[in-house]
């Protein structure tokens, strides 16, 4: 098992950029290939980014490439979302996600375990 807490997000303008953060417990973090997703008011979880156990491979969703990055710091159990050019439809809750197995997976209900979410909020 491994718990999510998440940090980061808050209020910024349209262009500017944010970082979020989601540690995980226990010694098993790296075993887990991690996700993050967002959730905008009124819609389902939209898939934004993975990363696989190692870091090195990543996929985005097409909204946010260019724009966005995942990667994540084994020894400190993080994950870091570093969003760039923030745009007001990038508004929502963002969650962290941790999956077992190697595959791509961007459906919400393949991940094994959820942080608590943390808002973003971008301002036009």
């Amino acid at each position: 098992q491994v718990q999510l807490v998440q940090s980061g997000g808050g209020l910024v303008q349209a262009g500017g950029s944010l970082r979020l953060s989601c540690t995980g417990s226990g010694r098993t973090f790296s075993s887990y290939a991690m996700g993050w997703f967002r959730r905008a008011p009124g819609k389902e979880h939209e898939f934004v980014a993975r990363v696989s156990r190692t870091g090195v491979n990543t996929y985005y969703a097409d909204s946010v490439k260019g724009r966005f990055t995942i990667s994540r710091d084994n020894a400190k159990n993080t994950v870091y979302l570093q969003m760039n050019n923030l745009k007001p439809e990038d508004t929502a809750l963002y969650y962290c996600a941790a999956r077992s197995g190697t595959v791509v997976v961007t459906t919400p209900h393949e991940y094994d375990y959820w942080g608590q979410g943390t808002q973003v909020t971008v301002s036009s």
